[in-house]
């Protein structure tokens, strides 16, 4: 009998899965609603202002993209009317804070810009 086949995460192979993770967290608003829940859960309009100029549907979308992709927790509290609160998973809290050290990193290098 063979023995089964290993697959290991490969970002730069077209059909890998890790590809598409990269590619929701390294977008702009991915890289803003990350490193904006790293301060804490927000709840969805409170996260769209912290992140200005993201639309609506655009960070609904990134918010669902990252939830399926197990960075962001949605949390749906039985209120009236329903309370939603996003938050980050343990896996998305180490992912956001190397996109916080990179956010802090820029911001540093453009203040000492000519």
């Amino acid at each position: 009998m063979a023995e089964p086949e290993l697959y290991f995460a490969d970002v730069f192979a077209r059909n890998c899965t890790s590809r598409g993770v990269l590619e929701n967290v390294a977008g702009k608003w991915g890289v803003l609603a990350l490193a904006a829940l790293n301060d804490g859960a927000y709840r969805f309009n409170a996260l769209r202002r912290r992140v200005d100029g993201v639309s609506e549907k655009m960070l609904a979308q990134t918010l669902q993209a990252l939830e399926r992709d197990g960075l962001v927790r949605r949390d749906v509290q039985a209120t009236i009317p329903p309370r939603v609160e996003y938050s980050l998973t343990p896996f998305g809290a180490a992912v956001s804070g190397k996109l916080v050290e990179l956010v802090e990193l820029i911001q540093g290098e453009v203040d000492k810009r000519p």
